[in-house]
């Protein structure tokens, strides 16, 4: 079982943003001692529960803090800068760390208006993603209308397939992720295995699955821990903002006096959407999850308010991918 690991730079209630990128800089350090496969870093803009903004910076960090695994972006959304600059920064890394680096791609704008106002772009078309990701292949091969530099072997680019992404990836040759509700549309992850279009980079279909996971040796305990991403995630709904972690029992209480059924149908619909369990669980689960889909890999968020849990759910996650 192939594993890596998601780390969107969360905070936690009366943390830093300085507090969050440090610990995710340390955490991927313990994956690189553990054996895990990548670790991937995400872009987000003006989120108040997430500090991670340039993806590319912290993967420069992370890259020169660990030694043999994988580094890459979770992804770098490709609306909110011009392919030059994606290429450009790419092939930076790659010539500071020859062959570790991945380039994840994703297609998402800002989280509201002012966001989008922000980065200059309110919106994009599927035909005008799909060229800028064309444009990106080229700076990084060298085929682009100047050449990006440094000019060194382009590291290869990922596809993260939200709505029309699976097809756009089989179409391009590209490896895909698939998270949330995508993992169980059966119909859409065969067509990108039918479809798949054999590319320079790669002559087989390739997909990453990402997943919530979360470990304890009392299962329900482990599916309590999901619960603060979940609060989190509907919050956000009704507030317009994805807020800081919040511990467990500070979250249950919100749950029991919260006056809105839709929103905690929201929060138990979004908790019980990841694998949450016992070892022996969790194994399995991810067991059926690889075997349904197809896929090659797990992408593991390990993402609660408790710090330790996290650290052991990767210890958990180390052994099964050794």
């Amino acid at each position: 079982m192939r594993i890596s690991l998601l780390d969107r730079s969360r905070t936690r209630v009366g943390e830093s943003d300085a507090d969050a990128v440090a610990t995710t800089v340390e955490r991927a350090v313990r994956a690189d001692a553990l054996g895990l496969h990548r670790f991937w870093t995400a872009e987000h803009h003006a989120v108040p529960g997430i500090a991670s903004a340039a993806p590319t910076v912290l993967a420069s960090m992370i890259a020169a803090g660990t030694r043999r695994i994988r580094v890459g972006t979770g992804g770098v959304m490709v609306p909110q800068h011009r392919p030059l600059v994606i290429a450009e920064q790419a092939l930076l890394l790659e010539a500071l760390h020859p062959g570790r680096i991945d380039l994840g791609l994703g297609g998402s704008l800002g989280f509201t208006p002012p966001i989008r106002r922000a980065l200059g772009r309110m919106g994009i078309t599927e035909g005008e993603y799909g060229a800028e990701l064309e444009q990106v292949r080229d700076f990084l091969a060298g085929r682009g209308e100047i050449t990006a530099r440094p000019r060194v072997d382009p590291p290869p680019m990922y596809l993260l397939a939200v709505k029309g992404g699976l097809a756009t990836a089989a179409q391009m040759g590209l490896p895909a992720v698939v998270g949330g509700p995508i993992v169980h549309d059966t119909d859409a992850i065969q067509a990108y295995f039918r479809s798949f279009r054999p590319s320079e980079q790669l002559s087989t279909p390739y997909l990453m699955v990402n997943l919530d996971v979360s470990v304890s040796d009392d299962p329900g305990h482990a599916r309590d821990l999901l619960l603060p991403e979940a609060w989190a995630y509907a919050d956000s709904r009704d507030v317009g903002e994805f807020g800081p972690l919040r511990p467990v029992e500070e979250v249950r209480r919100l749950i029991e006096v919260e006056p809105s059924r839709k929103k905690v149908s929201t929060v138990r619909s979004w908790a019980s959407a990841g694998v949450a369990g016992s070892p022996d669980q969790v194994e399995a689960a991810l067991v059926e999850v690889l075997a349904r889909t197809g896929a090659s890999e797990i992408l593991a968020n390990v993402s609660t308010y408790d710090r330790e849990h996290t650290a052991r759910t990767d210890e958990f996650l180390a052994s099964l991918h050794a």
